[in-house]
């Protein structure tokens, strides 16, 4: 690809963006990613941020070069570390999680969007390891070259170019780079897929092919999420704070049904992940249960989706900020604080009835799990309000509508 054709890519990817982040690890892929997108939308608008995970000895050596690379092309730099360091689990998603999490923090407030240097290769890689662990449709679709995450923008503008184009810029421009040695290491998942893209080549398997299968299932997907979209529509309504679903989202197609249950889970449970199919399909066939901090009930016709009160032991926030993820409130007394109701707010609102104060809680038509995963105000071990149980008190609470159906909050494992 000509460096004219990178330019226009980087141009049309950041079109009305005053200013860009570009992680940049000191690999070949970032620091081309960096040089292009200086050379394409000028020094002023790009800033540059380096994550050491602290997992090599080589690694703040690594950053320091491209500090250096970065004052050479007027580029504002900044070194971010994994002060935790990993758990004891999957070293490459905790390294990962951790990298987006700190790059996450450092983007906001200060550019419009983060440039991720993955290209081609990459999403052959992905597609690979997909196929491997049995992904479907939304798995296959590979990374999004557009992706909205956490508040914030994230670009890969170069998933069509190949690692090879990109190195081959760096030399022409006679930059170096450097290569972690754990990008040769079998141990990990993706060398291995590495590797084995070089045996498939011989059935035809190449990492051209692969991306444009890829670009195949996402168009798929986008068609079965339209379907998902369309049957939230007209069988999912919202009731104080609880999804009421037509039981005819049962008998809806396969994939449309599991598509549209797992992006309910997602919505309450602020879960960026797809549950896991078997999971999932578990809970559909017995039509109640629990999963993902979720508690689904039959009740009549309907079927019931809310959140489940144990899940949310111990998630408290003040009054004027966003509880679970989705509640906000307004009342009269800031002093408060959002908790989940649980046995000992209904309890309370049973002695207020049992005087004649309120209404009972039954009023709702509600199941009293159900009601028990609300958000009430608090203060102290005080319940003074219940503002979806029928005792406002002056109080008001709002959830965040469901957002659409769409590949931002579709992800798959």
């Amino acid at each position: 690809m000509s460096e004219a054709a990178l330019s226009s890519l980087l141009s049309g990817a950041c079109e009305g963006l005053s200013r860009v982040g570009v992680a940049v690890s000191g690999g070949g892929d970032s620091v081309a990613l960096l040089v292009l997108a200086v050379e394409a939308l000028g020094a002023a608008r790009v800033a540059a941020v380096t994550v050491d995970h602290g997992l090599r000895a080589e690694a703040a050596a690594e950053a320091a070069g491209v500090a250096a690379l970065c004052q050479r092309l007027g580029v504002r730099h900044e070194v971010l570390r994994w002060d935790e360091g990993p758990a004891g689990g999957n070293l490459m998603d905790e390294a990962r999680a951790a990298r987006l999490s700190l790059i996450g923090g450092w983007a906001r407030g200060r550019v419009d969007a983060v440039l991720l240097g993955h290209t081609l290769d990459d999403q052959a890689e992905t597609v690979l390891m997909r196929l491997a662990r049995g992904s479907g449709v939304d798995g296959l679709s590979g990374m999004e070259a557009r992706r909205e995450s956490g508040g914030l923008l994230w670009l890969r503008p170069f998933l069509g170019v190949s690692r090879d184009a990109l190195r081959s810029e760096l030399r022409a421009r006679g930059i170096g780079w450097v290569e972690d040695p754990s990008n040769a290491d079998p141990r990990f998942l993706r060398v291995r897929a590495r590797q084995a893209l070089s045996v498939l080549r011989d059935l035809g398997i190449e990492a051209q092919g692969l991306a444009e299968t890829a670009d195949r299932m996402r168009r798929a997907r986008q068609v079965l999420e339209g379907e998902a979209q369309r049957a939230l529509d007209a069988l999912v309504t919202e009731e104080r704070g609880v999804l009421r679903i037509d039981p005819a989202a049962l008998d809806l197609p396969g994939e449309t049904r599991d598509r549209l249950f797992a992006h309910l889970l997602m919505q309450l449970s602020g879960h960026p992940y797809r549950p896991r199919l078997e999971d999932l399909q578990r809970l559909l066939a017995a039509g109640q249960g629990t999963l993902m901090g979720c508690l689904l009930q039959r009740r009549g016709k309907a079927l019931l989706l809310g959140r489940e009160a144990q899940a949310l032991r111990g998630v408290v926030c003040a009054a004027d900020a966003a509880w679970d993820g989705r509640w906000q409130a307004e009342g009269p007394d800031a002093a408060c604080e959002i908790r989940v109701m649980g046995e000992a707010g209904l309890a309370h609102l049973s002695r207020l009835a049992a005087k004649g104060e309120i209404p009972h809680w039954r009023e709702t038509q509600l199941p009293r799990s159900l009601l028990q995963g609300l958000p009430g105000l608090w203060r102290g071990e005080a319940l003074v309000a219940a503002p979806l149980v029928l005792w406002p008190q002056g109080w008001t609470l709002s959830a965040r509508p469901l957002a659409a159906i769409c590949t931002k909050t579709s992800q798959s494992h």
